[in-house]
C-alpha cells in the first residue's frame, strides 16, 4: 500500500482504520481489463502473516475518466448513453417517422452477471482464455465480440435468433418486446439458448444495453432507406415491368429502415481523426473476418469515403449510399433503367439528449446531396455517382398519400406528374400496391391500377389515385404494416421511363395511459391503460404487456378474458410500487390475433420520498 494512489498503475491507500476495521481505497490504472477481480488483503505482525479473502468487485470502463479509452466530455451525453435506462427506437419510413419506447435497464438485477457471462462463453475466450481477458481494456475489441454475441448465426450461443418471415408461432414476436431485460434473462434461464425471435431494432437495442452496462457510451441509431448491397458494387438494381410489378428477384434488398449501435471510444489502432462515435451493428448479414459480427467502424470515415480503416466500412458506406437502379423490362424485353441516387440513407436518427425528440444526424455519415464534397467522397469511394435532373427538367413523378392511412381503413394514394417544361406531355401512369416488410421482402399485391393515359399542359401537375381498400390489405400485412407503392410513368414523346417508390405504414390505433394519484417514491400509483378496436372483427386473445425501470418490478402481463368488439375499448387498471425518484418511462405493448406490436408510454416524474 502507498500513501497516496497512484493513477498509472494498480495502487492502494488506507484512508481509515478504527479498531479493527479498515476502510481502504483501490485505484486502477486506465488500461485495466474489465471485468470480475478478487481483493485479497495481507496483513504482516512481528509474529506472522495472513492472508483474508475480502470479496470480488466488477472493474468496468470509465467514460467520466479523462484517460479512459471510452471517456466522453459532456455529463448529458453521459447520463444519456451511460446511464439512462430507457430510451426511443425510431421506426416507420423516411415518409412517416415514428418511436417506440425501449426499456435499456442496463443496472436492473442480474444484468451486469449476464453480461459478464456473454464475454466469457465467447469462442474467442474459450480459444484462449488469456489472450481474451488480456484484449478486455479494448472497447473496440469488446465491441466486435459483443456484435458478434448478440446474434446467434455462428452458432456461438448467441443470445438472439433473427428471423424476418412473419412466423413466429413458437417464440415472440420481434414486435412484441419492449426491453432488453427480458430477452437478457430468458438467455440466461435457459441455458444460453437464442431467444426467439429478433429483428434489426431487437439486435441493436440488446447490444446497447450490454455495452452501456460495461461502461461505453452507446446509443441506437434508424437509417432510413437501407440499402444491404450484397456484391458491394454500391448499386442497388430493382426489376420491374410496365404495370410496376416486380420482375424478378435481386439479393440486394432496400430495408425501410435498419437499426444499428453507435458506441463512443477512442480508435489508437487506426491513424488520427477516428475517435469517437463507431457503427457496430449485430443484425447478422454479411461475415467479417469470418463471423456473422460488424465494426466498429469510425463514422467519420463512412463519411469522409475511407474504405480502408476497420472494421467493415465498405459495406456500412454502401447502406448509406448506395445507387438505386430500377430497371422497367418491356414486353419486347428491352430494359429501360431509371436512376434514383439520392434514395438511400435519408433521415439517420436517434434520440435526442435528455428529452423525447429525434436528433438527425445524417450529416454525421454524409455530406449534402449533390455538393461538391459529397461527389468527392464518392471518387475517393471509386464510385461514380449517377445522377438526374428530376426536379430541374422534363417529368417529374412522385406518391402521395392521403390522411387516415389507419389500420382498418381505406385510403388513396396519388401519382403526382408534373410537367417542368414549357410544351403538352402525354404519358402513360400505372400505380401497383405490394404488402412489405421492413427488409425489403415484398409481399401479395393489395392494390393495381389499370394504365392511364394523361395530357399534362406545361408547367402543370395531375393526379392519377388508387384507392388501398381494407378488405385488400387486410389478410397480406405483415406484422411491419407496410404497403410499397410503386408508379410508373412512361413519356410517349421520349420513351422515357420514371419510377417513383414510397413505403406507406398503416397505422395502428393509440394505446393512452392515465396515471392516477401523486407520483411518489414507494407509494402506491394506479395507471389505467386503454385502446379501442379500430377494425370491423373483434380481437381475440389480447394480452397488455407493461414495464419501467423503477416503476415495475420486471414486466406485468395482463390478459383479457373477453375479446374487444369492433369500436369497443379495451381497459384496465394496474397498481405500480415507483422504487425509484425521478423522471421515468411507463411501457406498454399491446398484442392480439388481428392487433399486434402496439406501443405506447407515459412519462412520470416520481417525487421523492419526504424524510
Amino acid at each position: 500500500m502507498t500513501d497516496c494512489p497512484e493513477e498509472s498503475c494498480w495502487s492502494a491507500v488506507v484512508q481509515q482504520q478504527d479498531g479493527e476495521s479498515l476502510a481502504v481505497s483501490l485505484c486502477s490504472p486506465p488500461n485495466a481489463r474489465i471485468g470480475r477481480y478478487s481483493l485479497t488483503l495481507e496483513a504482516c505482525t512481528d509474529y506472522q502473516g495472513s492472508s483474508y479473502q475480502i470479496g470480488d468487485f466488477i472493474l468496468l470502463f470509465n467514460p467520466w475518466h479523462p484517460e479512459d479509452s471510452v471517456f466522453m466530455r459532456d455529463e448529458n451525453e453521459r447520463r444519456e448513453y451511460v446511464l439512462s435506462q430507457d430510451g426511443l427506437i425510431y421506426q416507420g419510413t423516411c415518409d412517416y417517422i415514428y418511436s417506440i419506447p425501449w426499456n435499456f435497464g442496463q443496472f436492473e438485477d442480474e444484468v451486469l452477471a449476464i453480461c459478464l457471462n456473454m464475454l466469457d462463453i465467447n469462442p474467442k475466450h474459450l480459444r484462449d482464455q488469456n489472450r481474451d481477458c488480456s484484449r478486455r481494456n479494448d472497447p473496440v475489441y469488446i465491441g466486435r465480440v459483443v456484435s458478434a454475441m448478440v446474434n446467434c448465426n455462428d452458432e456461438d450461443r448467441g443470445v438472439l435468433f433473427g428471423r424476418w418471415d412473419n412466423r413466429y408461432e413458437d417464440g415472440m414476436s420481434p414486435m412484441a418486446w419492449i426491453g432488453s431485460v427480458d430477452i437478457l434473462k430468458r438467455w440466461k434461464k435457459f441455458g444460453c439458448q437464442p431467444v426467439k425471435y429478433g429483428q434489426c431494432w431487437v439486435f441493436a437495442a440488446v447490444a446497447c444495453t450490454v455495452m452501456r452496462c460495461l461502461g461505453i457510451p452507446s446509443r441506437v441509431v434508424t437509417n432510413y432507406n437501407s440499402a444491404h448491397d450484397t456484391n458491394a458494387n454500391l448499386t442497388i438494381d430493382r426489376y420491374i415491368n410496365e404495370r410496376g410489378e416486380q420482375e424478378r428477384q435481386s439479393w440486394d434488398k432496400i430495408w425501410n429502415f435498419h437499426c444499428w449501435v453507435e458506441s463512443w471510444m477512442a480508435r489508437p489502432d487506426l491513424a488520427d481523426g477516428y475517435d469517437g462515435w463507431q457503427v457496430l451493428d449485430p443484425t447478422p448479414q454479411e461475415k467479417s473476418e469470418g463471423v456473422y459480427c460488424c465494426g466498429p467502424a469510425p463514422v467519420k470515415a463512412i463519411k469522409e469515403g475511407d474504405m480502408l480503416p476497420k472494421y467493415d466500412i465498405p459495406f456500412i458506406f454502401a447502406e448509406v449510399n448506395a445507387d438505386v437502379v430500377y430497371w422497367v423490362v418491356q414486353g419486347d424485353g428491352v430494359q429501360k433503367q431509371s436512376i434514383r441516387s439520392s434514395d438511400v440513407g435519408k433521415f439517420i436518427s436517434t434520440k435526442s439528449v435528455g428529452k423525447d425528440s429525434r436528433e438527425d444526424i445524417t450529416h454525421n455519415y454524409k455530406y449534402p446531396e449533390g455538393s461538391e464534397e459529397e461527389r468527392a467522397v464518392f471518387e475517393k469511394a471509386e464510385h461514380q455517382k449517377k445522377s438526374i435532373g428530376e426536379e430541374d427538367e422534363g417529368l417529374h413523378l412522385r406518391i402521395k398519400v392521403s390522411e387516415g392511412a389507419n389500420k382498418g381503413s381505406d385510403f388513396d394514394v396519388f401519382a403526382v406528374v408534373n410537367n417542368n417544361t414549357d410544351e403538352e406531355r402525354v404519358c402513360r401512369v400505372t400505380l401497383c400496391a405490394r404488402a412489405t416488410s421492413h427488409n425489403g421482402t415484398l409481399g401479395p399485391q393489395c392494390g393495381l391500377s389499370d394504365p392511364v393515359d394523361i395530357n399534362i399542359e406545361p408547367r402543370a401537375e395531375k393526379r392519377v389515385p388508387l384507392s388501398i381498400l381494407y378488405e385488400e390489405y387486410r389478410d397480406k400485412l405483415t406484422q411491419d404494416n407496410l404497403i410499397k407503392v410503386v408508379a410508373l410513368l412512361k413519356d410517349h414523346q421520349t420513351g422515357d421511363v420514371i419510377v417513383a417508390v414510397r413505403d406507406i405504414y398503416v397505422e395502428n390505433p393509440p394505446i393512452k395511459i392515465r396515471i392516477l394519484g401523486e407520483p411518489m417514491q414507494n407509494r402506491k400509483l394506479v395507471a389505467e391503460i386503454s385502446l379501442v378496436n379500430p377494425l370491423t372483427v373483434p380481437l381475440n386473445g389480447c394480452v397488455f404487456v407493461v414495464e419501467g425501470t423503477g416503476l415495475t418490478e420486471g414486466q406485468l402481463v395482463k390478459e383479457l378474458e373477453e375479446p374487444v368488439e369492433p369500436q369497443a375499448e379495451a381497459k384496465f387498471r394496474m397498481d405500480l410500487m415507483p422504487r425509484l425518484s425521478g423522471l421515468q418511462k411507463l411501457m406498454v405493448d399491446f398484442e392480439s390475433d388481428q392487433l399486434t406490436g402496439v406501443k405506447g408510454y407515459r412519462n412520470v416524474i416520481i417525487a421523492p420520498q419526504p424524510l
